[in-house]
């Protein structure tokens, strides 16, 4: 027969590739351009010519005569390359995909679901930290059967159908050969165990769902939109695995008196012309009790002073945000006779302010 490719280019092994070398190229390749896992255009012309390339080069009377006369008569038919071998072939790697057929289905732990929920703080509990409870519903070992799902005294037994591998093997014989299907036997999911009597609290689940009261520590400093995770209070694992986490998240009320920005804290405070004009010494307060501040003569509506330190605890670092106490001067709406008559007698001796007309 004519030779259409070198074999050895098709495989992609050097001439002198020992049988371990072919196989493992063959198994690569042949994985690459099944038709039953390569839907592209040539992809079955390819495998052919794999399949040849290895029945040849995979049989040392074949190889011999390749190697020396460049041709091998095998017979014209893609159907004379022996199936038998090369199925068992494929079933050896194709079962690489899923657990090996034959063994107990391993069972791998999974983490427990993680849980969310909210939690409303007034603002000083915020700034301050405190201590509170959240009532949350988990999934937890059944009490009753410790996570087995079996009633007291009995135990899951192994699956009939898979004789507790968890899978069922199948197999089909096509035109390309032997091929071993291997998918979860339905019957157990897969676990291998099958419960005939199952716990009357949990009903063969292993698990319920419960109501549980977490006592949380909330740091100093937190804000609105802050999250919190509790390590592992989630709900429980499966196989062994962890329980997952407890994530939740804050909501801040506000504060009459106070607004917050990061760490500092915003205080508006009112005086009237005269505070603003001659100065004074007033009381604020702060969030840890009052504080004297002196507004200097000629004070300024919108004018900031800063007391150092006296804001929202950083909660990544250590100190405080500052206290920031804007000045509102006020104008009176409404003026009784004697304070007409002061306004007016003022308007007589300060400069009168008028808009540029020129643009």
């Amino acid at each position: 027969m004519a030779i259409k490719q070198d074999y050895y280019e098709v495989l992609g092994v050097p001439r002198n590739a020992s049988d371990e070398e072919i196989k493992r190229a063959f198994r690569k390749l042949a994985k690459l351009h099944h038709p039953d896992r390569n839907r592209e255009p040539g992809a079955e012309e390819k495998f052919k010519e794999i399949n040849e390339a290895y029945q040849v080069l995979s049989d040392p009377d074949k190889r011999r005569r390749y190697d020396r006369y460049g041709r091998v008569d095998i017979g014209g038919g893609f159907s004379d390359f022996g199936f038998g071998g090369l199925g068992d072939i494929f079933e050896s790697f194709w079962n690489g995909f899923g657990a090996p057929f034959g063994r107990t289905a391993q069972r791998v732990p999974q983490k427990g679901d993680s849980l969310r929920t909210y939690l409303s703080l007034s603002f000083e509990e915020a700034v301050f930290g405190c201590n509170k409870e959240v009532e949350i519903q988990r999934i937890e070992f059944c009490p009753s059967c410790h996570g087995i799902g079996s009633e007291r005294g009995t135990n899951p037994e192994t699956c009939p159908d898979c004789r507790g591998t968890g899978q069922v093997k199948r197999v089909q014989q096509s035109i390309f050969g032997r091929f071993t299907n291997i998918t979860n036997c339905s019957r157990c999911g897969g676990s291998g165990t099958v419960i005939n009597n199952p716990c009357p609290q949990c009903k063969g689940g292993g698990r319920i769902k419960v109501k549980r009261k977490i006592r949380v520590n909330i740091p100093a400093g937190v804000d609105e939109g802050y999250r919190l995770r509790l390590d592992r209070e989630g709900s429980a694992g499966l196989y062994g695995g962890p329980p997952g986490d407890l994530y939740i998240n804050l909501s801040v009320k506000p504060h009459n008196l106070f607004h917050r920005d990061g760490s500092d804290i915003l205080y508006e405070l009112s005086i009237n012309f005269a505070q603003a004009a001659l100065g004074d010494e007033v009381r604020v307060p702060s969030l840890d009790g009052k504080v004297d501040l002196k507004i200097p003569p000629g004070t300024q509506n919108g004018k900031t002073f800063r007391f150092k330190g006296k804001g929202v605890p950083h909660i990544e670092s250590r100190g405080s945000g500052d206290l920031l106490v804007k000045v509102s001067v006020i104008t009176p709406q409404h003026l009784d006779k004697n304070q007409r008559h002061l306004f007016e007698e003022l308007a007589k001796i300060l400069p009168r302010t008028e808009p540029p007309l020129d643009v």
